[in-house]
């Protein structure tokens, strides 16, 4: 099975190592300074106490995905549409697209920009570039993915390279699951420049993000989406599962790099302003991240 990794950020380093590692052919696709890193001396991946050095083709061309059985596409929200059309003339007919991003409905935006296979999928995985094409795991890295025609293929293949993997029949709950815990670490998380287990304890934080995911379950649900009755707790709880991990809008704001907020918290806000569903605590830190990434 090949594999091209559109987008090589950390999401899609970490995934592509680990393929990569297992001796799944992998093309990396990405900026030119981790472009050429990997290909100088490899992709360098961090897990634990563990650094591997994963040779692997990597390339800053959309023709990168030429020839792929299998695409991770992991851009950036708001680059979705304007990558998929750079893609689309090099994909095989018969490819799978597994979208990694965050958010909940860039699977159908993709769809019909590149008229193929895509596949939504929930990421759940801590992880950060810490250098050019250097990625360090802070934690999980399972996947739940839609079904689709190569779903086993894609599980065991996956699962012998060391990533959890299921196939869902309900992905956009796992996807709303996601981008509920999204919703209420992202900013924060943002906004305070703190990892999640010094944020969480701090006065306030937790009543804030129960009132976030309050909103987020009200829209969620009027949208026809099924919620799991702990969420809260799941949400909560994530802190210590990840204690050193800060979000990626955080990673994006202290690089001066445009955020994906529009995509989850502003997405519930828009969500709920058709719904009629009032979102007062996504808006101000909608809000709040957007006047930060103006002044930066």
């Amino acid at each position: 099975m090949k594999v091209a990794v559109m987008g090589a950020g950390a999401v899609g380093c970490y995934y592509g190592g680990m393929l990569a590692r297992a001796g799944v052919p992998v093309t990396l696709i990405g900026r030119a300074q981790h472009v050429d890193a990997v290909c100088a001396r490899g992709l360098l991946l961090e897990i634990g106490a563990d650094r591997f050095t994963v040779p692997m083709d990597a390339t800053t061309e959309a023709d990168g995905v030429a020839g792929a059985d299998i695409v991770l596409f992991s851009v950036k929200s708001g680059d979705t549409e304007a990558v998929g059309r750079q893609i689309a003339p090099h994909l095989r007919p018969d490819v799978t697209v597994l979208n990694l991003q965050n958010g909940v409905d860039n699977a159908d935006r993709l769809r019909p920009v590149v008229n193929r296979t895509v596949v939504p999928v929930a990421v759940y995985v801590a992880t950060a570039m810490v250098g050019p094409g250097h990625v360090v795991h802070h934690g999980r890295g399972e996947l739940v993915i839609g079904p689709c025609e190569a779903g086993e293929r894609i599980v065991a293949q996956f699962g012998a390279a060391g990533i959890p993997t299921r196939v869902s029949e309900t992905p956009l709950d796992a996807l709303w699951g996601k981008l509920i815990v999204n919703c209420a670490y992202n900013a924060l998380s943002a906004l305070t420049q703190l990892p999640y287990g010094r944020l969480l304890p701090m006065q306030g934080v937790r009543e804030v993000m129960a009132d976030v995911v309050a909103e987020c379950v009200a829209v969620a649900k009027a949208s026809g989406v099924n919620v799991a009755p702990d969420v809260l707790a799941q949400v909560l709880g994530l802190a210590k599962t990840m204690p050193g991990q800060r979000s990626s809008t955080a990673q994006d704001l202290a690089a001066g790099k445009p955020t994906e907020i529009d995509h989850l918290n502003g997405l519930v806000i828009r969500r709920g302003a058709a719904l009629g569903i009032p979102t007062p605590a996504n808006r101000v830190l909608h809000t709040m991240v957007k006047v930060a990434e103006a002044t930066r």
